[in-house]
């Protein structure tokens, strides 16, 4: 269903409650439930509305949702239409930012929602693929006209739809997966930075790879140089195999997934790196355990001089924070006992939740109570094409550091 627009004179208009319309001016895109005062006029959910403050003081144009959480998400603040044109100069736009940052990149994320101010609409690029994902009303009732504008831009050879994320209920959708354009069938062979990486598109985790971790596998592999590499939840093995690559002399990954393992062997064999790889399908935690575990007054004898923590978040919500910080200062008590000195230990944390203060104050708990010092000699962030806008506190999740074991 495609939407017919009328001026923005005419829209519906949102009157925001005395008070909230500071966040939306600073650049916030989110109108929560409960902020609007009243709506001048009937809105049918999904369409197009001008948001006021209860001075009647224009703040922008969104999309109306009565059945969300987040009632408008704004889209601008000033009066447009939200047409095929509007849609092709914002991914355009979003385009030019990931080829300025990341210039030698095939595959990358080229809108990031609210990133790059499209709330509610995530577009990655595996080579001659594009992998949609829309968790917001107003712009699954525009899919249609979204679909036409990346075939104009990027003539892919087909694009997928993976929006399966739990957070389409809150806007009263469901599910919804399958070719919108194109054919696709098999695994697509990604390349991150110069490596190959065998992705399942229709069935893989998220939209199929993870594309916010790609400057950092080469950033990591820097320390992997005649190194025994321990990769835990190593996925399709990202950091591995670039661990490899840089000359690791060993790189032992460990993920649950049986497929992920799978197919993380399948990659270092295609990029002739299998001689120095080898891989295990266990519960990491249920590794790490065994691995540290020795009889009273034995020690642990350190094995590894590169050690990489990615795990997937640990929570997806602030009530669950303290299990969360439990996890991770388990995993690194093991890790550290587990690893050399002079070695590094890598680790990153993608829950939003938990910011980068409290996860190394985790870490450091950890080291305290292994009796470690360490010495930090790198910070991570997500990959340049999942742009942060400070204003916007939810576009930065990943942060990650990189620890040298004094002693």
């Amino acid at each position: 269903m495609e939407t017919t627009l009328s001026p923005a004179s005419a829209l519906p208009t949102v009157i925001v409650r005395p008070g909230e319309a500071d966040r939306l001016v600073a650049g916030h895109p989110w109108l929560y439930h409960g902020a609007g005062l009243r709506l001048t006029q009937p809105a049918t959910d999904g369409q197009l509305v001008q948001v006021k403050d209860h001075r009647q003081r224009f703040l922008g144009v969104g999309f109306y949702n009565s059945k969300s959480k987040i009632n408008v998400r704004m889209l601008a603040p000033e009066r447009i239409e939200v047409d095929e044109k509007f849609f092709e100069e914002r991914i355009r736009a979003a385009l030019a930012v990931r080829q300025k940052h990341l210039p030698g990149a095939t595959s990358f994320r080229v809108v990031n929602a609210e990133s790059d101010f499209l709330s509610g609409l995530i577009v990655d690029k595996y080579e001659d693929v594009i992998c949609v994902q829309i968790s917001a009303l107003g712009m699954d009732l525009r899919k249609a006209m979204i679909v036409a504008v990346l075939q104009k831009i990027f003539s892919p050879r087909a694009i997928m739809e993976r929006s399966d994320v739990a957070s389409r209920k809150f806007e009263g959708l469901g599910e919804s997966n399958g070719v919108l354009a194109g054919e696709l069938s098999g695994p697509v062979a990604v390349n991150l930075n110069g490596l190959k990486f065998e992705t399942d598109l229709v069935g893989g985790h998220k939209t199929g790879m993870y594309l916010d971790q790609q400057a950092n596998y080469q950033a990591v592999s820097q320390f992997a140089k005649g190194a025994q590499v321990l990769d835990c939840f190593s996925f399709l093995g990202g950091f591995g195999l670039h661990a490899a690559r840089a000359g690791a002399k060993q790189v032992h990954m460990l993920d649950q997934s049986a497929d992920a393992v799978a197919a993380s062997l399948r990659n270092a064999k295609a990029n002739g790196l299998e001689k120095n790889v080898t891989a295990e399908a266990i519960n990491v935690f249920d590794w790490l355990k065994t691995a540290t575990a020795v009889k009273p007054h034995e020690r642990v004898i350190p094995r590894y001089d590169l050690i990489i923590l990615d795990p997937p978040s640990f929570t997806r919500s602030r009530a669950t924070v303290g299990d969360a910080l439990r996890g991770y200062k388990e995993i690194h008590i093991r890790a550290l006992k587990l690893l050399k000195p002079g070695g590094t230990l890598a680790t990153f944390c993608c829950s939003h939740h938990v910011n980068a203060e409290l996860f190394q104050d985790t870490l450091l708990s950890a080291a305290y109570d292994t009796r470690r010092i360490l010495r930090r000699v790198a910070t991570y962030a997500q990959s340049p094409d999942h742009p942060i806008i400070p204003m916007i506190p939810e576009t930065e999740y990943l942060k990650g550091f990189a620890f040298e074991l004094v002693r």
